[in-house]
């Protein structure tokens, strides 16, 4: 079992020097920035239930969502079109699921908040 880590270790380092990123600093970048994506989000989902103004911790939301994703692509090179499609996609994705979460009724704000989670 130690040498398949050893083997996968080795594979995701070469990736990472074969495209110009960091694979360490890139999945730092992309845990940090999905804790930081609900934690706003929930700081959306109080600030419409209080009828407070929620666009600051929305644009919040979709920046911390972003940011890994802008790294590849301002920091990658020789990467696929399919992975820039990816990246397109799971925008799209995101920004549906933001939309779905601000527009939702007041009483279904909890349901849409946790169906964002997944």
């Amino acid at each position: 079992m130690h040498e398949y880590l050893v083997i996968l270790k080795d594979w995701v380092i070469s990736l990472g020097e074969k495209h110009g990123v960091d694979p360490l600093f890139l999945g730092s970048l992309y845990l940090i920035s999905k804790v930081s994506l609900f934690s706003f989000l929930g700081w959306v989902v109080k600030n419409i239930r209080a009828k407070k103004p929620f666009v600051m911790p929305l644009l919040l939301a979709c920046i911390s969502f972003c940011v890994p994703y802008t790294y590849i692509i301002i920091f990658g090179r020789n990467i696929s079109l399919w992975v820039y499609a990816f990246i397109g996609l799971t925008f799209c994705y995101g920004i549906y699921t933001v939309w779905k979460v601000v527009t939702a009724k007041p009483k279904d704000l909890t349901k849409a908040a946790n169906e964002a989670k997944l």
